[in-house]
C-alpha cells in the first residue's frame, strides 16, 4: 500500500481528500502546515506528497524546496495543489521542485490519474 503525505491546512479539503484516497487503498498521512510536512516527509518517507502551496508557518514553496534539498527525501514526487491558476503558477511550482501541479478545487479523477502515474 502506497503512503501519501497530504499537506493541507483547509480542514474541508483535508478531510475530503484523505477519505477519498483511503477508499482507493492508500495510507494517508496528514500535515496541516509546511513545517509539519517537511518533518513528516523525513520521518515517514512517503511514496508521494500532495502539497498545498498556501500554507501557514511555512508555505508550500519553501516546504518543497526543503524536501527536495534533503538527500533522504529529494526523490519523493510532489504534486502541488493550489487555487492559484494564473499564468506562470505551474512554472513557479515546478521551479520550486514540484514534479507536477493540480488546481483547486480538486478534480479527483484527474488527481488520482496523476498519483497513479507517479506511483507506477
Amino acid at each position: 500500500m502506497a503512503k501519501i503525505l497530504l499537506v493541507e491546512d483547509n480542514e474541508m479539503n483535508r478531510d475530503m481528500l484523505s477519505r477519498r484516497l483511503r477508499r482507493k487503498g492508500y495510507e494517508v498521512l496528514v500535515a496541516t502546515n509546511g513545517a509539519e510536512g517537511v518533518d513528516l516527509s523525513v520521518s515517514e518517507t512517503p511514496d508521494l506528497i500532495l502539497m498545498d502551496m498556501g500554507l501557514p508557518v511555512m508555505d508550500g514553496w519553501e516546504a518543497t524546496r526543503r524536501i527536495k534539498g534533503e538527500s533522504k527525501t529529494q526523490q519523493i514526487p510532489i504534486i502541488a495543489l493550489t487555487a492559484h491558476a494564473i499564468a506562470g503558477d505551474r512554472e513557479k511550482c515546478l521551479a520550486a521542485g514540484c514534479d507536477d501541479y493540480d488546481t483547486k478545487p480538486v478534480e479527483f479523477p484527474r488527481l488520482l490519474a496523476k498519483i497513479q502515474t507517479f506511483l507506477s
